[in-house]
């Protein structure tokens, strides 16, 4: 919604918001934009009477403003049909769907056609480093945009990417999540189909082709020609160092360009691959694309590094689903080799919570020399059980508090701290690295 509102102020109107709790990048952004956001929910925001307001899918029935906007008869749209009448249409849209790595493929592709000359638009649920803002409006045909598949808004049930009608769809993958709202994987897999029931016959399908629940999909009805990317797909990597800090891309088993770039694990590797093939639909030469993911930066809080104190290097990481805490810990085991990795994490998103994934929970963090969990107070299930299952590796902390207070008992120079978490986690990652800069040695 930040992105939103961003992409709003281009187009020339006077933008204000409200949210609860906005923390950095999302935070700093907006007010670097100019953008008023104020705190909470009251009606009294409303007293400007706006021309419309754009209700993103956080809000509900029952919120004081939503409320407010039905009593008043106000005009209301959802964020995400208000960028497919206004800033999407006419447009070659270029959409990065799936369960892992939507941000950082999307700032993939959409650096690549900024390297390409393209000037994109875009419309990323991350900072993309290389930009420094989440969302841009240009006169380029080309829009890129991450296509998020939780449902639209409290009034529209449909998973936001439907509205975005991609000429370009990559589906990176695809898994259970969002249990709030939806029941099971079948019925992401319908929103997923429904997603491929506007890419035109003209279009392109960028899918990934190891993921069995991504050739469900396919199964379910596809009309649009489909390239793959994976080993011994269309779209292929040749690793030339084990933390895929170096690979060949290969089309149909043609090396077409190499990358050496700072990033390093195999869920960037495919992240890259699809976007390369997007790029490439989009009219880019491969060599361009290999170019230009040379001069990829990372997403901000992903694997970030937020500083080292004492021989301690602080990483933040987005990652909430077991599947990404794995390949994020894996990742990090690549570049820091036999030095301890100290995952911390806090269980903080809507599926985390009900408690959809405790039984993966485990064995994701398993390659961590030490893991020590945040429990929240309204935890539905028990954590403890999953602290247990490392064999003496894990621990769990009721507060951040008592996270800090264990973390200074025990990290050491040469340990790598890993803290992951969908929200902003109470500043861990600032205050644990001002508490070892101001100890003694």
């Amino acid at each position: 919604m930040a992105g939103v509102a961003m992409l709003a102020r281009s187009l020339g109107h006077q933008v204000s918001g409200s949210d609860r709790g906005v923390y950095p990048p999302m935070s700093t952004q907006l007010a670097e934009q100019g953008i008023d956001v104020r705190d909470g929910y009251e009606p009294s925001h409303l007293a400007d009477t706006p021309d419309c307001v754009v209700i993103g899918n956080a809000l509900s029935r029952g919120n004081p403003l939503v409320e407010a906007v039905l009593d008043r008869d106000l005009p209301y749209i959802s964020g995400a049909q208000w960028v497919a009448e206004n800033v999407l249409r006419d447009r070659w849209v270029l959409a990065v769907a799936g369960t892992h790595g939507k941000t950082t493929g999307a700032s993939m592709l959409a650096w690549i056609l900024e390297y390409a000359g393209l000037a994109p638009g875009f419309l990323i649920g991350g900072v993309p480093t290389n930009f420094g803002v989440s969302a841009r409006f240009t006169d380029s045909r080309h829009f890129v945009i991450e296509a998020d598949e939780y449902d639209t808004a409290f009034f529209d049930k449909r998973s936001k990417f439907v509205h975005y009608r991609p000429r370009t769809a990559v589906l990176n993958n695809l898994e259970y999540d969002h249990a709030d709202i939806f029941p099971d994987v079948d019925a992401i897999k319908r929103q997923f189909h429904h997603l491929l029931r506007v890419v035109p016959a003209s279009g392109r399908v960028i899918a990934n082709a190891l993921d069995k629940n991504i050739d469900d999909v396919l199964a379910m009805g596809c009309w649009t020609p489909v390239e793959r990317f994976g080993p011994g797909a269309e779209w292929s990597a040749g690793l030339l160092t084990d933390d895929g800090a170096r690979f060949h891309v290969r089309h149909r088993g043609r090396d077409v360009g190499e990358v050496r770039w700072e990033l390093y694990g195999a869920h960037n590797v495919d992240n890259a691959l699809g976007a390369f093939a997007a790029a490439v639909h989009a009219g880019v030469s491969p060599a361009t694309a290999a170019a230009a993911l040379v001069s990829f930066h990372n997403t901000k809080r992903r694997l970030e590094i937020r500083g080292s104190a004492r021989g301690i290097t602080v990483y933040d990481d987005f990652a909430h689903h077991p599947t990404a805490i794995r390949a994020t810990i894996a990742a990090l085991r690549t570049r820091v080799g036999g030095n301890r990795i100290v995952a911390v994490l806090e269980p903080r998103s809507n599926t985390m919570r009900l408690g959809v994934h405790r039984a993966t929970l485990g064995d994701s963090l398993r390659e961590a020399d030490r893991t020590l969990l945040l429990r929240p107070g309204d935890l539905g299930w028990d954590i403890d059980a999953v602290a247990a299952s490392l064999g003496g590796r894990g621990s769990v902390h009721d507060s951040v508090a008592g996270l800090l207070a264990a973390l200074d008992d025990e990290l050491c120079a040469g340990d790598h701290v890993l803290i992951m978490s969908n929200g902003n986690f109470d500043d861990l990652h600032a205050r644990l690295l001002r508490r070892f800069s101001e100890k003694r040695p």
